[in-house]
């Protein structure tokens, strides 16, 4: 892949993951309830997702979903529901006392904060017709595809969990100084629950 090419791969993968949606809201959340170092696993969970949107693209899949109104369907209102779900278990969830630092944080498995991060990305139909018509414009056809594949996936990736990580978890770190008690982590949870299911909402709803 020319530098040019790369550059303007890179430039709008920035604004692509600089742009709030439930990935945003589930690694700020995570990074307020496990600590910002912890947040990874979700991320980690999201960029899972992120792949295997790109493999099905590559494959050609992504065409058929995007074409088909009942498989978009069905992943849309599944995806929608999972975050109306996670949005009231967190509106719902209980205070954890003495929370003085990140370890003091709810110790929440790596494993289920990927899982989530995970579901959280791949049930988003969007994300697939996105990187349908994202990935044209910087893969030739009359050049090895796999290299041109690997080099796509690797940098979309690698920016996801940068501005993830230091932006998103690092900004919910400035709210921290309310979960230090129970009203203060009431109130953020609320918040984020409320934010679950409007993204949820708005999956559902948005054509």
């Amino acid at each position: 892949m020319q530098l040019s090419l790369w550059l303007a791969l890179a430039g709008a993968g920035v604004l692509v993951s600089f742009t709030p949606g439930a990935g945003a809201i589930n690694t700020m959340n995570n990074s307020l309830t496990s600590g910002f170092r912890r947040t990874i696993w979700g991320i980690l969970g999201q960029q899972a997702a992120l792949v295997i949107h790109v493999v099905i693209v590559a494959l050609g899949v992504g065409v058929l979903v995007a074409s088909s109104p009942l498989a978009f369907n069905v992943i849309r209102y599944t995806g929608a529901a999972y975050l109306v779900y996670l949005g009231i278990r967190q509106f719902l969830s209980k205070p954890v006392e003495n929370q003085d630092d990140d370890a003091a944080l709810a110790n929440e498995p790596a494993g289920a904060m990927f899982k989530r991060g995970f579901w959280v990305n791949l049930l988003n139909p969007k994300a697939i017709v996105f990187f349908l018509a994202f990935m044209p414009q910087f893969i030739h056809p009359e050049q090895p595809l796999l290299p041109q594949y690997v080099v796509l996936t690797a940098t979309v990736v690698v920016i996801d969990i940068l501005v993830m990580w230091f932006f998103f978890a690092l900004a919910a770190r400035s709210f921290q100084r309310f979960t230090r008690n129970a009203r203060g982590q009431t109130v953020l949870s609320r918040i984020f629950g409320l934010l679950f299911v409007a993204v949820g909402i708005l999956l559902a709803l948005i054509h």
